[in-house]
């Protein structure tokens, strides 16, 4: 099946401006993968909704992507491609083993309503997301963007209501590992010369959407830290972590039958 669209669903306009090049930076982590392939064993067909470029689905199922964004999907190497919303999904109730969703609920504009058709339309979900009340949150934010933190507390769903919305009987932590490959926001919590990268900040969502008046003077106090070698001295702490729970979660709910 080659892209389709349905229902007349809006692309992402999000997406449609930031996801040019997203796959060169967003490199699926194998331990996250190795996560959500446990939550979703055994499911023979699984839609995946906020598909953008397909990361983490698994490889012995027959998948369909979902995403409002053409840009997105036009970067899925999958056959059976939407575009569509999570709000109205074109499917039957019971139309699949499993969903699953993947840092994508703080894109939609109504995510109880999409939580509610993950449920309609697949007999499990699996849904990776970040609590927003999590702490401790992540020195880039507390240092040098406090922007950040408005920005999305006032996007991401908490998450006991997403656990609320989904019934999930599972709520999995998942702490980023040192060398994450995947590059969302907290990647680089080791490798703080990684944020000094366009490249690597145009690939999260909350970056690219923040002012450049923001960004850059805040990106500038980084560098001189990291030149001064301030930023060593306050995390050193850091430096001999493998991981650091920044509160990203996989919950998981529905039955396996």
């Amino acid at each position: 099946m080659t892209a389709s669209t349905a229902g007349g669903a809006p692309a992402s306009a999000a997406y449609d401006r930031i996801g040019i090049g997203c796959h060169h930076v967003r490199h699926p982590d194998p331990r996250l993968a190795a996560l959500i392939q446990e939550a979703l064993a055994g499911a023979r067909t699984v839609v995946n909704v906020g598909a953008g470029a397909g990361s983490y689905e698994p490889d012995d199922a027959d998948v369909t992507a979902v995403d409002p964004s053409r840009i997105m999907l036009d970067q899925h190497p999958g056959r059976r491609k939407i575009l569509a919303g999570a709000e109205e999904l074109p499917f039957v109730d019971g139309a699949f083993d499993a969903a699953m969703a993947v840092m994508t609920v703080h894109h939609w504009p109504d995510p109880r309503r999409g939580l509610s058709e993950l449920r309609r339309v697949s007999r499990r979900q699996a849904v990776f997301t970040w609590d927003p009340q999590h702490l401790p949150e992540l020195w880039l934010i507390e240092e040098y963007l406090p922007e950040i933190r408005r920005f999305d507390h006032a996007r991401f769903t908490p998450l006991s209501d997403v656990v609320e919305a989904l019934d999930a009987h599972t709520v999995l932590p998942f702490a980023i590992p040192h060398d994450f490959t995947d590059g969302f926001q907290a990647a680089y919590w080791r490798r703080p010369e990684r944020y000094l990268d366009p490249v690597i900040r145009q690939a999260s969502s909350t970056f690219a959407q923040l002012p450049a008046s923001v960004v850059e003077p805040a990106v500038a106090r980084l560098r001189a830290d990291l030149a001064s070698g301030a930023w060593r001295r306050r995390h050193a702490d850091l430096l001999d972590r493998d991981a650091v729970d920044y509160g990203y979660r996989l919950l998981v709910a529905g039955s396996n039958a």
